[in-house]
């Protein structure tokens, strides 16, 4: 009696199993079904959207060839452009979310009648055999049929997702390039010290006199609500410059033309929201240091905290991310830099051993990683440049020991120089040729760049000790390279061989990088002087010029204007008629 009793509860919970696998296949198959349906509906809506915004875009691009000047249509299909890529990734990244609910469900579906088949053996057979072998018949059917059934849910899935995910990446690279060409960028100041981080100006027609005092030549002056010691960057009628402190982290726009501030677009600071103790900063760094950049259609910015932001030239945060904290003593003060539509990010930190540092590559339009290349470098606060070298880019960097360049297109090393020190923060540049670095306090090295893997042997063309600075990038004007040391120091080398031809003491204390305007050199000091000096195998003061407040930021150039940003103020400096 009791073993009846126990084989019926058997089959009790075996029959009970063998429904809830049923009814668990059954809700699977469903959400499978309501996937699918969204995800078409998401096709079909992207289709005829997408291919609205994409006519509407070419109609204005077309205009725009028949009206260059319009700035205003110009805005327009930037802003046109803005939207219709954001709406392309939003719907790329819901497919690619479908998807996976989609496979997750299916195999859901799958083990269920696969459990539900099995039970299906085990449970009592029918009294009659000829309805059992019916039976048994019918069951075999329906489990091939639901298995056929759920792979052909999941392939036409796959077919819709693939075939969207083809079609927007078709999209993506068979329309209008959306980064700017080598041609604006040299026109405008998009990154630290211009374009390709040289320090050098595309325009000869600026100011050499000025005084803030009695404002002489100075066409604006403005308040910069939070401090930084990042420089200006500007981008037509638009100057970008961010700021920071223990509260709040922020980018600010102005008009460049009458100084107003424009916007201000916030960027989370974790540490403000956080009731621990309060984030400790090194205060030459500051929370602030790194200078923002630009392609022309979005300004980028990183603060102390690993925090990376978007805004497009009308204040709307386009995205955030949070890197993490990076493990710096003095705090994380490289600049970013961009390429085509990349943003690279030299993330340097921790002793070199820990393999935390590395180069990240953004996608500009929605931070999404492209790639991330490990270095095994300690922390550095250099910035690095991308370089047309040939016929190709290097994007080249500078921390102990090394100067590596990479292929910018995919990350790949290309050769690395082991000529540095500890504590490496004047930025490399490329003149003449060459590629320059300094090691702090003892020498300026250049490189030639045409190697492959360890040149350290082959292609260090020449090396001059001496007075080198620990802060201050050079600047090269293709015949000579200038350095310039915090006290004050400046040192002017041959290119071509590095024999040294003069040191000045310039009689003031420098953190901002030296500039080159046609055949002069700018020279913004601690306590807010330009010294404008002529370029050439002579040193040659020409003008001290006075703003009457500290600087701390390299100036930005424009054309016939410089951007100077004090420790409280942004200034732009023009000649009046």
């Amino acid at each position: 009696m009791n073993e009846n009793n126990n084989k019926n509860t058997n089959n009790n919970t075996m029959s009970q199993w063998y429904k809830t696998a049923i009814s668990t296949a059954a809700v699977a198959g469903i959400f499978s079904f309501v996937v699918i349906i969204f995800l078409f509906a998401n096709f079909v809506r992207s289709s005829i959207v997408e291919a609205k915004q994409e006519q509407e875009l070419v109609n204005l691009k077309a205009e725009i060839v028949k009206n260059p000047d319009d700035t205003a249509l110009l805005e327009k299909i930037r802003q046109r452009d803005l939207r219709y890529r954001q709406n392309l990734f939003s719907r790329m990244d819901f497919n690619h979310k479908g998807a996976h609910f989609l496979l997750a469900s299916v195999v859901i579906m799958l083990i269920s009648f696969k459990i539900a088949f099995s039970l299906s053996k085990k449970l009592p057979a029918p009294q009659h055999g000829g309805d059992n072998l019916k039976e048994q018949i019918r069951d075999a059917f329906l489990s091939r049929w639901s298995v056929t059934a759920a792979l052909g849910i999941l392939a036409f899935g796959a077919i819709l997702f693939a075939g969207r995910a083809y079609v927007a990446f078709y999209e993506e690279q068979a329309g209008e390039v959306t980064f700017p060409t080598d041609e604006e960028i040299a026109q405008n100041w998009p990154r630290f010290r211009g374009p390709g981080g040289l320090g050098i100006n595309a325009y000869t027609n600026i100011p050499e006199s000025w005084n803030a005092e009695k404002d002489e030549n100075i066409l604006w002056k403005s308040p910069v609500p939070l401090s930084g010691r990042n420089s200006p960057v500007v981008w037509n009628d638009k100057v970008f410059l961010a700021g920071g402190d223990p509260n709040a982290f922020s980018v600010f726009c102005y008009d460049a033309n009458s100084g107003s501030l424009l916007w201000t677009g916030d960027v989370t600071n974790l540490f403000a929201q956080s009731e621990e103790e309060p984030f400790e900063v090194f205060e030459d760094t500051g929370y602030s240091a790194p200078t923002v950049t630009t392609d022309g259609r979005r300004v980028y910015a990183i603060f102390v905290t690993g925090i990376v932001a978007c805004f497009d030239f009308d204040g709307n945060k386009v995205w955030e991310k949070d890197l993490g904290i990076p493990d710096s003593m003095y705090g994380y003060a490289s600049s970013l830099t961009m390429f085509q539509n990349m943003l690279l990010i030299q993330f340097d930190q921790g002793d070199g051993e820990d393999g935390k540092s590395k180069i990240i590559f953004l996608d500009g339009a929605t931070s999404r990683v492209i790639r991330e290349v490990q270095r095994f470098v300690p922390g550095s606060w250099t910035t690095p440049i991308v370089a047309k070298i040939g016929d190709g880019y290097q994007y080249i960097t500078a921390a102990d020991p090394w100067v590596i360049s990479y292929n910018p297109e995919n990350g790949k090393e290309l050769w690395r120089a082991d000529c540095l020190g500890t504590d490496v923060a004047p930025s490399p540049i490329y003149g003449a040729g060459l590629v320059f670095g300094i090691r702090p306090y003892s020498e300026l090295v250049a490189i030639k760049p045409d190697g492959k893997g360890d040149v350290t042997e082959t292609h260090i063309a020449w090396s001059a000790g001496g007075n080198a600075p620990d802060i201050c990038s050079p600047v090269c004007d293709g015949e000579y390279v200038y350095s310039l040391t915090m006290d004050g120091y400046l040192s002017c080398f041959r290119a071509s061989d590095g024999e040294e031809i003069y040191e000045q003491d310039v009689g003031d204390y420098f953190q901002a990088s030296p500039s080159l305007v046609g055949n002069k050199l700018y020279l913004l000091s601690d306590s807010g002087v330009m010294f404008i000096a002529q370029a050439g195998s002579e040193y040659k003061e020409l003008a001290k010029c006075e703003l009457g407040e500290k600087c701390f930021a390299s100036p930005a150039f424009m054309d016939g204007r410089i951007y100077i940003r004090s420790e409280q103020n942004l200034f732009c400096i023009e000649k009046k008629n």
